[in-house]
């Protein structure tokens, strides 16, 4: 190929090198000031805060308990015999009075008339002494032994009597038979179990309350209770032990709720809501709350320069609507996105609720 080809093409080449520079040659960098501005800007996190302010909220304790009834008694035999009447069945409500149980009477009215004709011969015994003593004939201490035989012929009448009237078994008090330990027919001692008689009405509902919180409650304050059967109960609280129980530290508290028509079962689980105090709570989202580095429950929130702090909270109530905290400042500025990604001390940018939309 001739020389001058050769320094034509290479002519071409370094034409179309210059031009293509020039096509796509990056712009000239922007000036120092506005280059730092740019990296200052994307560097700093961008956090979704609300201005969340206190209000008054009710402090509830929550805790476990159980319903039980007013008065439950278990009616026992005070003399032996055998059952020959059962006239209430189980489930029945009776009142203060009713027969329940009658044991036989074998011969314990022989054993009166025996009794009752002892003492009248005691009593004339007495008189004839009484009379001579009188007259000198009878010394004092004849007259005190047939004194003291009139008296014990008199308590043998007594005991008699009552024998005979524990062979009936009647309802203490108006209420509900609930069992029958004891069959007709079968033979009972003295201290056997016969019948099972409880009142339902009131029902209390019975709770351990913790020492920390067991200052708040007070005998008649008002307070609900949620059974497990689904019924939501109102009622007053009547009792409120003095003394803890040693192993748990707890006092044991009853809440009196009406029923009067026996709807309400006896024994099972229900959660107990009873009002402490009022105080200045925080209503916010669970997931709002973070823990700190030493594991305290808190949150993180703004302060005046948009820098990150972190404020610890106390949780007061948990419902369905948030989480209630307290011990945060009546106005603040808290991060309800992004908090896990800053830390206290930080520079962020703050976006609220109404500008992200």
């Amino acid at each position: 190929m001739k020389r001058s080809y050769l320094t034509a093409i290479l002519m071409v080449l370094v034409a179309l090198a210059w031009i293509g520079s020039g096509l796509f040659a990056s712009e000239p960098p922007p000036p120092a000031e506005d280059a730092a501005a740019t990296t200052d800007e994307a560097t700093t996190p961008t956090v979704l805060v609300r201005l969340s302010e206190a209000r008054n909220r009710e402090v509830v304790l929550s805790l476990f308990g159980r319903t039980e009834a007013n008065r439950q008694v278990d009616l026992k035999a005070e003399t032996e015999g055998r059952i020959v009447d059962l006239p209430v069945e189980k489930g029945t409500r009776v009142t203060a009075g009713t027969l329940l149980a009658r044991l036989s009477m074998d011969d314990r009215q022989a054993r009166l008339a025996e009794a009752q004709a002892l003492l009248q011969q005691r009593q004339i015994e007495y008189q004839a002494a009484e009379e001579l003593a009188e007259k000198s004939f009878r010394s004092k201490t004849k007259l005190a032994e047939t004194r003291a035989a009139l008296q014990s012929a008199r308590a043998a009448v007594a005991a008699a009597r009552l024998d005979i009237a524990q062979t009936s078994i009647e309802a203490p008090f108006d209420g509900v038979l609930d069992a029958r330990p004891a069959e007709l027919g079968a033979y009972v001692a003295i201290g056997d179990p016969v019948v099972t008689l409880v009142d339902p009405d009131p029902l209390l509902v019975v709770g351990e309350v913790g020492e920390r919180d067991v200052r708040h409650l007070s005998v008649g304050d008002v307070a609900t209770a949620r059974l497990v059967s689904g019924e939501e109960v109102t009622g007053v609280i009547r009792y409120i032990s003095v003394v803890a129980e040693a192993p748990t530290r707890t006092f044991q508290t009853e809440l009196e709720v009406a029923n009067p028509d026996h709807r309400l079962a006896v024994g099972i689980t229900a959660s107990l809501r009873l009002s402490l105090h009022t105080e200045q709570a925080h209503l916010l989202s669970p997931s709002a709350l973070t823990l700190a580095d030493d594991g305290r429950v808190g949150v993180r929130a703004l302060d005046d320069d948009d820098r990150v702090i972190f404020l610890p909270v106390r949780i007061v109530d948990d419902t369905p609507d948030g989480m209630w905290v307290a011990d945060l400042p009546e106005r603040v500025r808290l991060i309800i996105l992004g908090q896990e990604f800053v830390k206290a001390g930080q520079k962020v940018r703050a976006v609220t609720e109404t500008e992200a939309l």
